[in-house]
């Protein structure tokens, strides 16, 4: 699974089909010697209320095809084929992170992260627009590894910064592995300060916020180990915004560039009021928009530039419904875990860019770490009834252990 995530963000810069394809293929090759694998050797199969919500989306899509209720039959039929991929790297996810194999999965994801927005930044000074200094990529700057969208990158950073946060607070104030995860965190911040991405930097924001403050009011840790954690952090930071730069970011902040966004989301909700039942057709949001476009500047618009909007266009208001109530139950978790904020920070990025609806593989990503968040709530849910004081004891002890 770690080596088919990093294939689907290495390579999302590849517009053609057959490298998605490819992925595709290889999910459900795994499913299948799954599969061979329970009927071989027959173990517990892990089971959580998220299914309902994830099997329904293609199930929608399928419903769409066969009442005849999409403009463009090929795109319905490849976004029920990407929901149904979503679906089994959930499930795939569920069944093999356990304890021992999620919390190695977590680290790998932390390193993986820091080390993408390493190259990433340093690519983005040196390589003239090329995708790892030897593809050309179509721009002349702003292109972050594999990322030639700064939105998107950040997208996929702010999944990764709360497993970094989570480290952070523990131990002393200069704790090795607290300052390890600390110096990663600022890496990874200054480098979406680098892409100036203004709602990725905002919500990082958020993350730290939200992550000390709820560490400190479960008891997780002191308030003073906190504040230390903050210091380090922000010094760190700083300094590495400072390396990289900050000066565009502020640029695009004191930007009102915000029609374009908005004349998009007005044309959305026209379309969403005209076929509010079933939508346009899973995957069909590019075709059906230019008769309703309140502009035309030459440029193909490709996107809602609000995966939420999209999604309810797409899909009709029982669509939007259907990922609504995901959110509805992965929010509790989420928040209780702290590392899975990263996870509602994506949804709320999902408001304002399109992180999700274009580039599949960072669809590839949430939905395994969503996979990995339902394992670990359902291996609570296991141990919630304790038989006697030594086994409540350990669940105590194991609730305040560190995930990474």
């Amino acid at each position: 699974m770690a080596l088919l995530l990093s294939y689907a963000v290495l390579t999302l810069w590849i517009e053609e089909r057959w490298a998605w394809s490819l992925f595709q293929f290889a999910v459900f090759t795994a499913a299948t010697c799954w599969a061979v694998r329970q009927l071989w050797r027959p173990s517990p199969v892990a089971a959580s209320v998220w299914l309902v919500p994830l099997c329904a989306a293609p199930v929608w899509g399928l419903l769409q095809l066969v009442l005849h209720q999409t403009v463009y039959r090929w795109a319905t039929w490849s976004a029920v084929l990407n929901w149904t991929t979503y679906l089994v790297l959930f499930f795939l996810s569920l069944q093999i992170f356990q304890r021992s194999a999620r919390h190695w999965f977590l680290r790998f994801a932390l390193y993986f992260g820091f080390g993408l927005s390493v190259l990433s930044t340093v690519q983005m000074f040196t390589s003239g627009g090329r995708i790892f200094w030897l593809f050309p990529s179509g721009r002349a700057a702003f292109v972050l590894g594999p990322f030639v969208y700064r939105n998107q990158y950040a997208a996929f950073l702010e999944m990764i910064l709360p497993l970094a946060l989570w480290q952070a607070p523990r131990g002393s104030a200069w704790d090795r592995r607290g300052f390890a995860a600390g110096v990663m965190a600022a890496s990874m911040f200054a480098s979406v300060v680098a892409a100036a991405s203004r709602a990725g930097t905002v919500l990082m924001c958020l993350e730290i916020i939200a992550v000390l403050l709820l560490a400190v009011s479960r008891g997780m840790v002191s308030g003073s180990a906190v504040a230390r954690s903050f210091a380090k952090f922000a010094v760190v930071a700083v300094v590495f915004a400072a390396i990289v730069g900050w000066n565009v970011l502020w640029l695009r902040f004191r930007q009102t560039d915000h029609t374009v966004r908005s004349d998009l989301l007005v044309s959305s909700l026209t379309m969403l009021r005209d076929r509010p039942t079933m939508g346009f057709g899973l995957g069909n949001w590019p075709r059906a928009y230019p008769q309703y476009a309140l502009f035309d500047d030459g440029t193909y618009v490709n996107q809602a530039h609000n995966d939420w909007a999209q999604w309810a266009v797409e899909g009709g208001v029982p669509f939007f419904l259907i990922l609504l109530s995901l959110v509805a139950m992965v929010f509790p978790s989420a928040v209780r875990s702290l590392w899975g904020i990263g996870l509602l920070s994506v949804w709320a990025h999902c408001l304002v860019d399109y992180p999700l609806a274009q580039r599949p593989g960072l669809g590839a990503w949430f939905f395994v770490l969503l996979g990995v968040l339902a394992g670990a709530r359902t291996h609570r849910a296991a141990g919630a009834r304790p038989r006697d004081a030594d086994s409540r004891a350990a669940i105590v002890k194991n609730a305040n252990e560190v995930p990474v």
